[in-house]
């Protein structure tokens, strides 16, 4: 460096910065690091490397502070100063990453990365550090834990990588493209072809990405379309480096010579203003780094391999004797980069050693640096031992810590006041059956809670059950998330994260990968998904209720038809019921039975989802049967659902779900009343909790079974010869066996949950025993026992420990009609039916093997009020449709996560946190007694004219003509469709401290006009459907001002439109939808969402995305309309005719300029004219007294003569 000029104090500085040090050996080095290391003589040695405790730091110079050895004698490849943490970050040419903290550089960490290729470049994020090498790359926390390791294709070169926000990174390298990867997702984004290859350096500025290549180039590129907006030639030879600080661009490399590259001591500066070159700066070593160190000025530090180092102004001239050397061990450095805060500079060289020169004795990386978790010290080993026998040993030998702060044992008490705990709260079973005689109660014990014993709940949000199956409670953390150490996460309560964008960004498939369909949570009273999807895989009562339709307004088996053949139609989208839960709320059976839940309570958790669900299930097949029984099927909506399931009074939901029973009544007089009766399921009742159960008494769970189906108790009743109330015994006897055995669990209380506690644990002690020395501790398997297993000739391999514990329901029961009106049941297992042969050949006897087909659970989770899973054996149909392959499977059905599990974990409860709700058992081979084929029910009459719910209409307001016989829509008919829209509850947000909104819950849309224009024809845009729909609900928003919706226009009372019932409208779209109609709108995602309607993608023409470019905004219709149709619609509100024939000439002047799709690259330029004027325009169209539309203008003529 320079020292003219500077304090004279200086004069003894820069002699000693250069002189040889004294060989002295760091004492924070391990000397075995030297052994067997042969170094370059001519260099300097390694025990030089410290610097001396003299060497004086001044400020504002940069001089050495520290030097030290990442890995003795492999190269340097990348060294990183972090962004959050006082590190640095270091990476050798042999795979191995090392982290040092703050200017000391005390090794923090150190791990290996790649096991063959070097390190190219580090970046630090929030959470931790990724790390680039030749095909991979690599996620890892500080410590050295792995995040994530993602994989390039093995022919990939990589280089460089660019963060450009906080979860996209782009990656390139010697091929021809860019790879942009979200770091949310781990997943490639977006793959940007390079018309030069071989990008090495990446940096980015709010203007522009620059990329620098292999050839010598810099281009410039566009951060939104990556698309190249200016390119600087720089170097005929090579680029080694270069750095952009403000309006200028320095870079520095090689040149082509006779002889070959010759590195060029001219540094190109560009002024990024005027796109030019100025004048090259000359300097006076052989540039291989540079950067801008922006302190005061924008000086510039050029760094060569041999060590010089100068500093210089980009516009100014380089002096020479602004040059100071850096000591490498090695012959070479081969990294440099600068601090966050500019204090600091870090080397690397060819042998491994690390050189740190700053600006200032104690300099810091970062402006503002977090704090750096340490891992903290063993004292264990050090310690000597304690005898807590002895009475006399003295405290005082328990090392604390040395404080002179106050205790907190010292707390004033001044400062704090007596909290008792208040008493809980009488036993609700006490008041009730308590007697008062004067001021004083009396009751009988309960015998809930034991002798002398009060529990304190510590929470008042635990609910009813938490009180006998929490665990514990920790002193450590339990408070703040109760059950979470011991729920798996596929299990927890699963939530949709809200956007800017609405559910269009939400990643779906992350929590399904299978081509099954999940249901949507955020519906009020969606607690009811798992069972929809039981019933769901149930094949009868798929085919039947597809089958089914009626003329009810609000009929849930209609209803739940429709949500079936959404579910049929997806490929793994998730759907929503929202028209089966509407009509579900106005059955006044549902409220009567406690059934509809309010949001708060929904979201709150205070309902008791297991007696909830319950309750469900016994109403939901209650409901069906009565549907199933109505006979009386009008003429437009008769179908298959009346000739192929159901011809006589009962319905097929009884013939599947009902059983016969027989009740019999005896009294003390003798005398018997025998009366018959049939149930859809069944309540298990468990023995009674006595003593002797309590010491581990052993009940199969088909005893259990046949005690609640064959009930025996004495109760009061009232007898006809006594003419009173007399102490009668009850029995129930079965006459008839169901085809699907429904059984509610009513594990409600803390004796039904002990109950199955204490069960599972005696069969797994069973279990252990049968199996002795053959049980395995893991599910691993060779090879060939898999191949075993998959024979006809397999034998059956033994469970492991895992797959035995927290199990005591079968995954199959027999049952067998005896003579005397008795029933046997049994546990039936797979070596039971190796023994006794197939059940089938058994049924002629009255036999019939039913198979575990689902389980619903209660997951327990005071946090959010618990959830409902299910687990369900998805049949072979169902794969054959969904996947082409024939076999079963157990799922997980979580609202929209779906997972695969083993079929063990669907009968393995842990009391604690899982809780059997309902079992389905299926008779086997169900299917073949049943006509599985699904006709559709729904005939072309729906279409023809009908009667307006509204009084007041009259044929002059009439706004459409209904479709003749002979424009019956055909295959590939455009229809232009759109929709508008009421508010029934306003969206649920919070602002975040950022200032950004966050959507909890979104506003609950109700459609309210739908309409369909004739896309072809001689009527061509004519309307045949405009129906405004009809709702019960009330409507919170009527938003007039894009729905052109006014109050009063959906009711029957005062409308004057044409006033109809969703079904009605539903049910038309569903025909245009099932006959292969293509339907033109404008946004036609949201209105299927809205309306509640899967529709294939090949069926819709969105002009929304037809007239988009990738990676830009979409455009609205009105603006769409001006440009292109010179239309100005939507002036004061919005009018579903216009715009659905709208939609339509966009598609016809689509077609047009894309000459039918045939060239899209003319179409492209058309694109590209749109958003230019759109972005001149701000996006509005001009008032009628301004600007006219481009379609006049001579700039758009010309694009059309494209």
């Amino acid at each position: 460096m320079n020292f003219e000029g500077l304090d004279p104090g200086l004069a003894e500085y820069a002699p000693a910065m250069h002189s040889a040090l004294d060989p002295v050996l760091d004492a924070h080095l391990n000397p075995s690091l030297l052994q067997n290391v042969e170094l370059d003589p001519e260099g300097v040695a390694l025990e030089a490397l410290p610097v001396q405790e003299s060497v004086h730091i001044m400020e504002g110079v940069y001089s050495e502070l520290h030097s030290v050895v990442a890995e003795v004698g492999v190269p340097v490849s990348v060294s990183h100063f972090d962004l959050h943490e006082e590190m640095l970050w270091v990476g050798s040419h042999g795979g191995h990453a090392t982290s040092f903290f703050g200017p000391a550089l005390e090794r923090y960490s150190s791990f290996q990365v790649n096991g063959s290729d070097d390190i190219r470049q580090i970046q630090s994020l929030e959470n931790g550090i990724l790390f680039l090498t030749k095909n991979n790359l690599k996620y890892m926390a500080r410590g050295g834990l792995i995040i994530f390791d993602y994989l390039l294709d093995e022919n990939e070169d990589m280089h460089s990588l660019l963060l450009t926000d906080s979860s996209t990174l782009l990656v390139g390298g010697l091929q021809n493209h860019i790879l942009e990867i979200d770091l949310n997702t781990v997943q490639e984004t977006q793959k940007y072809a390079v018309e030069t290859p071989g990008v090495t350096i990446m940096r980015q500025t709010n203007r522009f990405f620059f990329c620098g290549h292999t050839s010598g180039k810099v281009s410039l590129r566009d951060l939104r379309t990556f698309k190249v907006e200016h390119e600087f030639d720089a170097f005929s030879g090579s680029l080694s480096d270069f750095d952009v600080h403000g309006n200028l661009l320095a870079a520095c490399g090689f040149s082509s010579r006779l002889t070959g590259l010759a590195c060029d001591r001219f540094l190109k500066v560009y002024d990024l203003r005027m796109m030019r070159a100025i004048t090259p700066l000359q300097v006076h070593v052989d540039p291989a780094f540079l950067r801008f160190i922006p302190t005061y000025t924008s000086r510039l530090a050029i760094i060569s391999q041999s060590g010089q180092c100068q500093f210089c102004e980009p516009t100014g001239l380089a002096n020479p004797a602004d040059i100071f050397h850096v000591n490498p061990v090695g012959p070479l450095l081969m990294t440099f980069d600068v601090s966050a805060s500019k204090q600091a500079l870090a080397f690397g060289d060819s042998e491994g050693c690390v050189h740190l020169w700053t600006d200032s004795p104690e300099p810091s990386f970062n402006p503002y640096s977090r704090e750096t978790e340490f891992a903290l010290p063993c004292l264990v080993d050090s310690l000597p031992p304690l005898d807590w026998s002895q009475d006399l040993l003295p405290l005082s030998l328990i090392p604390v810590p040395l404080t002179t702060d106050t205790l907190l044992s010292d707390w004033p008490a001044a400062n704090s006041a007596p909290a008792p705990r208040r008493a809980p709260p009488v036993d609700a079973e006490i008041l009730r059956t308590m007697k008062k005689v004067g001021f004083i109660g009396y009751a009988p014990n309960p015998r809930t809670r034991l002798r002398n014993q009060i529990p304190y709940r510590l929470k008042e949000s635990d609910s009813e059950f938490d009180s006998f199956s929490q665990v514990t409670e920790s002193p450590v953390g339990r408070e703040e998330e109760p059950h979470l150490h011991m729920v798996s996460k596929k299990y927890r309560k699963v939530t949709i994260k809200y956007s800017k964008l609405g559910l269009e960004d939400f990643d779906f498939k992350h929590y399904n990968k299978t081509l099954f369909a999940g249901l949507e949570p955020h519906i009020p009273n969606a607690y009811c998904n798992c069972m929809i999807q039981v019933l769901y895989f149930l094949e009868p009562v798929r085919c039947l209720i597809q089958n089914h339709l009626c003329q009810k307004e609000f009929c849930l088996a209609c209803e739940l038809g429709f949500l079936f053949h959404m579910l049929d139609l997806s490929r793994g989208d998730p759907c929503q019921g929202n028209n089966f839960l509407r009509a579900f709320r106005t059955i006044p059976e549902a409220s009567a039975l406690g059934l509809i839940l309010a949001d708060s309570d929904e979201a709150s958790g205070k309902g008791n989802l297991a007696r909830l669900i319950q309750r469900w299930n016994r109403f939901i097949l209650t409901q069906l049967h009565q549907d199933m029984q109505e006979l009386e099927i009008p003429q437009a909506y008769r179908g298959a659902g009346g000739s192929s399931f159901c011809s006589s009074g009962d319905s097929v939901i009884g013939q599947l779900f009902s059983c016969e029973m027989e009740n019999c009544s005896l009294c003390r007089c003798g005398s018997e009343t025998v009366r018959a009766s049939s149930t859809l399921l069944f309540t298990l009742s468990y023995p009674d909790g006595s003593k002797s159960d309590k010491t581990g008494k052993n009940y199969d769970f088909a005893q259990v079974l046949k005690r609640s189906i064959c009930l025996d108790q004495n109760t009061q009743a009232w007898c006809d010869t006594c003419e009173k109330y007399q102490p009668t015994i009850q029995t129930r006897n079965i006459r008839h066996l169901p085809d699907i055995l429904v059984i509610n669990c009513e594990v409600n209380s803390s004796k039904e949950a002990d109950f199955w506690r204490m069960q599972a644990e005696v069969a797994f002690k069973m279990a252990v025993k049968k199996h002795g020395g053959e049980i395995s501790k893991n599910k691993e398997f060779a090879l060939a026992d898999w191949k075993e297993l998959g024979s006809p000739e397999g034998v059956l391999v033994c469970p492991s420990i895992e797959e035995l514990k927290n199990v005591w329901l079968p995954f199959s029961i027999r049952m067998k009609m005896t003579k005397n009106k008795g029933l046997d049941v049994c546990n039936w297992t797979d070596g039971d039916e190796m023994q006794w042969g197939p059940a089938r050949a058994e049924e002629e006897h009255g036999v019939c093997v039913y198979d575990l087909m689902a389980t619903v659970v209660h997951i327990l989770d005071s946090r959010t009020g618990g959830s409902l899973v299910a687990h369900i054996k998805v049949g072979e149909t169902y794969h054959q449709r969904k996947e082409g392959v024939t076999h079963q499977q157990w799922y997980l059905f979580n609202d929209f996560l779906i997972e695969p599990i083993d079929k063990h974990e669907a009968v393995q409860f842990d009391m604690n946190w899982k809780v059997p709700a309902i079992l389905y058992y299926v008779k086997r081979n169900l299917n073949s007694r049943y006509n599985l084929n699904i006709k559709n029910p729904i005939e072309a009459s729906v279409l023809l004219a009908e009667a307006s719910l509204a009084r007041k209409q009259r044929k002059t307001h009439t706004t459409f003509i209904p479709l003749m016989l002979n424009e019956m829509p055909q295959i590939g008919d455009l229809v232009g469709l759109d929709a508008e829209f009421v508010t029934l509850n306003e969206e649920e947000a919070e602002l975040r401290s950022d200032g950004t909104k966050s959507t909890i819950k979104p506003s609950q849309m109700s459609v309210a006009r739908i309409t369909c224009v004739r896309g072809q024809g001689p009527n061509e845009g004519i309307p045949f459907i405009d129906d405004y729909i009809s709702t019960q609900e009330q409507v919170v928003d009527y938003l007039t001002q894009y729905s052109g919706i006014k109050p009063g226009d959906l009711d029957a009372k005062i409308s004057s439109k044409h006033l109809t019932t969703l079904k009605s409208t539903y049910l038309k779209l569903r025909f245009l939808i099932d006959i292969g109609v293509k339907f033109v709108g404008h946004g036609l995602q949201k209105d299927f969402r809205v309306i509640n309607l899967m529709v294939p993608k090949d069926q819709v023409l969105d002009t929304v995305y037809l007239f988009h470019m990738p990676r830009k905004r979409m455009i609205s219709l009105r603006f769409l309309a001006w440009y292109f149709l010179d239309l100005k619609i939507q002036g004061e509100t919005h009018d579903s005719i216009e715009d659905a024939r709208t939609a339509l000439q966009l598609y016809r002047k689509y077609l047009e300029l894309s000459k039918n799709g045939t060239e899209p690259e003319s179409f492209h330029k058309v694109l590209k004219g749109l958003y230019e004027k759109g972005r001149k325009m701000d996006w509005k169209v001009p008032e009628p007294e301004g600007q006219t539309s481009p379609k006049n203008a001579a700039v758009f003529s010309s694009v059309l003569a494209l």
